[in-house]
C-alpha cells in the first residue's frame, strides 16, 4: 500500500533536540515529525554497532520494534584524514562518558597540534523503516578542522569545521545556509526525495 505524503507520521528516534529543529526546518509541512518524548521513549537507545549505518539501524529498529511506528533514526561521525578516520562512529563520546561537545572539540584540537593536514569529513548515515521495509540513504560533507573555535551556532564539532569552499565554520552559519550543505542535510534531501517519490 503507497504511503501518502501529505498524512504522514514519522518519528526520528533521537534525544538530541538541536538535531531534531535542525531536520524538522527541512521537512514539508505535510510530514509530521514526532520526537521520542512524543511517544514517550525516554530510554537511551544504546549504539554498539561499529559503523554509523549499524548504529542508525540499531535506533530505528528498537523504535519499529517496540513501538510500531515508521521512524527514521541517523547516526553522524566526524570523520579526519590524518586519525585514520577517527573519531569517527565514537565522534559523540570521543573524550569519553559522559558525552560532552567541548571535550570532544578539546581533544581533537590536541590530536591535530602541530598537523598540518587537517583534511576531514563529517558523514551522516540514515535509516528509514518504513511500511515494514528498510531504506538507507547517506551524506557526505569534506571540508578541514580550523585550528581554533569559530562561531556560537550550530552544535557539536560544529565551531572547528569549516566546510570546503567557505572561509567560516559551520557555526558561524544560520541554520538555512547549513542545512544546504551539511552532511546531514544532504542525507535528509535524500531522505524527503524518495518519501515524495512514493506518492
Amino acid at each position: 500500500m503507497a504511503t501518502n505524503l501529505y498524512q504522514m507520521k514519522l518519528v526520528f528516534a533521537t534525544h538530541n533536540l538541536n538535531k531534531l529543529a535542525e531536520v524538522q526546518k527541512m521537512l514539508p509541512n505535510s510530514i509530521e515529525l514526532l520526537s521520542l518524548k512524543d511517544i514517550n521513549c525516554f530510554e537511551d537507545i544504546e549504539e554498539t554497532a561499529t559503523t554509523l549505518e549499524g548504529n542508525a539501524k540499531i535506533k530505528a529498529n528498537y523504535i519499529t520494534e517496540k513501538f510500531g511506528y515508521n521512524c527514521f533514526a541517523d547516526d553522524t561521525g566526524l570523520e579526519v584524514k590524518t586519525l585514520n578516520g577517527a573519531p569517527g562512529v565514537y565522534s559523540a563520546r570521543y573524550a569519553g562518558e559522559p558525552s560532552n561537545s567541548e571535550n570532544n572539540m578539546l581533544k581533537l584540537l590536541s590530536e591535530l597540534n602541530k598537523k598540518t593536514d587537517r583534511e576531514a569529513q563529517f558523514r551522516t548515515s540514515i535509516c528509514l523503516n518504513l511500511n515494514g521495509k528498510q531504506f538507507l540513504f547517506d551524506g557526505i560533507c569534506t571540508g578541514e578542522i580550523l585550528t581554533i573555535k569559530q562561531g556560537e551556532k550550530g552544535f557539536g564539532y560544529d565551531p572547528i569545521f569549516q566546510p570546503k569552499g567557505y572561509n567560516n565554520s559551520f557555526a558561524e552559519m544560520s541554520s538555512e545556509e547549513k542545512n544546504k550543505i551539511s552532511h546531514r542535510g544532504l542525507a535528509i534531501q535524500k531522505l524527503i526525495d524518495f518519501l515524495k517519490q512514493l506518492n
